[in-house]
């Protein structure tokens, strides 16, 4: 690969990167790059190249990271190595190094190279209902989803968004992050309770003790003999290896680790003191730049930023581009896993994705798309995406990335692995109260190419507010800087809420609406 996304925090503040052990021979500079947040209690975000959360990527690479960890979960489940040895012997580490270059065929070739590996899956869970995968909010939802998809099994993932009447199957805290409840809603009082094996699904595992957390609320409310916990890299230091064994050793559990790359990361004693100082440095030469109208760096209708050696020319006289509206599909579709989602509802939903992208295909505008995820409602979009390769033309480029709460500096520099960052005011009502959102990479920056023709934007009911659309909302934002806007709205399925309730202002099934007037 040319160059890593992490080097520009590596050469300032000494953070490092070591691959320890892969079960697929991938290193970790490949699965992940480096930004600085702003955030006091921890001053790194490890940003993933195949999560799509917050670097726009091709949507078949993300379902094939997905599918690999959940491959790589039964090889745990049946104390076997048959995946792993397979998907080396499959190329999956050349395949993938490939599609993230963007080698011409090279993204669906690996989605094939994966989807071979079931064929060394030698030992699946028992029946239904006793595997049942969790995935964490708001960063894990999508890939909990495909770990669960390539089990064939059940899965549910934690929220933030809480639903009256419903009570939490638990509750947990994640320390580092800037929004730290989770909880469990699922629809089923014994979704969870019911069974006999637990997979925890999530991004990265740095110090593991969200992990931890959850496997104590979850055992102390229904005990079982097993968990396992995959992520797509482990991070853990010796020590907090060693928690996890005491934990099993004191619950009288069996708890695995499964990640596609284990490593180590060098953090200096004082990264703490020193990161907010190159933050405030960095924020403080973008200000000026844009006061000298040199840089297009975006106030809350977004835009890049700039280190002060990739200086662009002001574009805020970009006109808006033209937005239209449709219902993603029809009432009663399970749109992912807040309350729990079956076998059955994978199957439902993948047509109606299909369906969708058809559609979507018909009134792209450009050949460089970007679906766009809110928050933890990144499934559908995924599948959305995935979808619509498949309906385009091969010269149409499709993307994949999601809207997020962390706040990250943005710096529009190659060895940087956040180059734009828009900004706008939640808009579905959260519990926490409002506050400010972000969708990374979205802008083009310096670099014209990297500008989109079309985004489709993906939200559910609750969050298709007035403040979706109005002025600095995300719509808005996002318009900014592609030429057409597609607005889909996903129905709700909402434990105790109807369709009709829950829809607020959608347009019908597969109903596009007239555009609305540009500014």
């Amino acid at each position: 690969m040319n160059g890593w996304t992490g080097d520009w925090v590596s050469a300032r503040l000494g953070v490092g990167l070591t691959t320890d052990r892969s079960a697929v021979d991938l290193p970790l500079d490949a699965l992940v790059g480096l930004a600085l947040r702003r955030n006091p209690r921890r001053a790194h975000l490890l940003v993933s190249t195949v999560l799509g959360k917050h670097v726009p990527t091709d949507p078949r690479i993300v379902q094939a990271a997905g599918t690999l960890l959940g491959l790589l979960v039964t090889d745990v489940l049946a104390d076997v190595t048959s995946v792993a040895d397979a998907a080396r012997r499959a190329g999956v580490t050349q395949a993938l190094t490939a599609a993230l270059v963007g080698e011409p065929g090279a993204a669906e070739h690996l989605l094939l190279v994966v989807d071979g590996l079931h064929d060394a899956v030698t030992a699946a869970p028992e029946a239904e209902g006793a595997t049942v995968v969790v995935g964490y909010a708001e960063t894990a939802t999508a890939l909990g989803h495909c770990v669960g998809a390539a089990l064939g099994v059940p899965s549910l993932h934690s929220t933030r968004r809480p639903v009256a009447g419903v009570t939490p199957a638990a509750g947990f805290a994640e320390e580092h992050s800037h929004a730290t409840e989770h909880l469990l809603l699922p629809a089923a009082p014994r979704f969870l309770a019911d069974a006999s094996t637990l997979v925890l699904v999530d991004d990265e595992i740095s110090t593991g003790t969200t992990v931890l957390n959850t496997v104590r609320a979850l055992h102390a409310d229904s005990p079982r003999g097993r968990y396992v916990v995959a992520a797509l890299i482990d991070l853990r230091s010796a020590a907090d290896q060693e928690r996890f064994e005491a934990l099993g050793r004191e619950i009288g559990a069996r708890v695995d680790v499964v990640a596609l790359t284990s490593g180590t990361i060098t953090l200096p004693e004082d990264v703490l003191e020193r990161a907010p100082v190159v933050v405030a440095e960095q924020s403080a030469q973008q200000e000026l730049l844009r006061a000298d109208g040199t840089d297009e760096v975006g106030r809350a209708d977004g835009g890049t930023a700039d280190d002060g050696a990739h200086a662009a020319p002001a574009t805020r006289a970009t006109p808006r581009a033209a937005v239209t509206r449709r219902a993603a599909w029809e009432d009663g579709v399970r749109e992912g896993g807040r309350h729990g989602f079956s076998v059955e509802d994978e199957a439902v939903l993948q047509a109606r994705a299909v369906a969708l992208a058809e559609d979507l295909a018909r009134e792209l505008v450009g050949p460089d798309v970007l679906v766009l995820g809110f928050e933890e409602l990144m499934y559908a979009p995924l599948l959305v995406g995935v979808a619509l390769t498949a309906a385009v033309s091969d010269d149409v480029r499709v993307r994949y990335s999601t809207t997020t709460r962390s706040p990250v500096l943005s710096l529009d520099d190659p060895g940087y692995a956040i180059r734009t960052t828009v900004t706008f005011p939640a808009h579905d009502d959260p519990d926490d109260g409002p506050g400010p959102r972000f969708a990374h990479n979205v802008a083009p920056g310096v670099d014209a190419s990297r500008r989109f023709t079309d985004i489709v934007v993906v939200v559910d009911a609750p969050a298709d507010t007035p403040g979706l659309a109005a002025p600095g909302g995300l719509v808005d934002v996002v318009a900014q800087h592609c030429d057409h806007v597609h607005v889909v709205v996903v129905p709700s399925t909402t434990p105790g809420v109807s369709p009709a309730t829950a829809a607020r202002s959608t347009a019908g099934p597969h109903a596009t609406s007239t555009e609305e007037p540009t500014p």
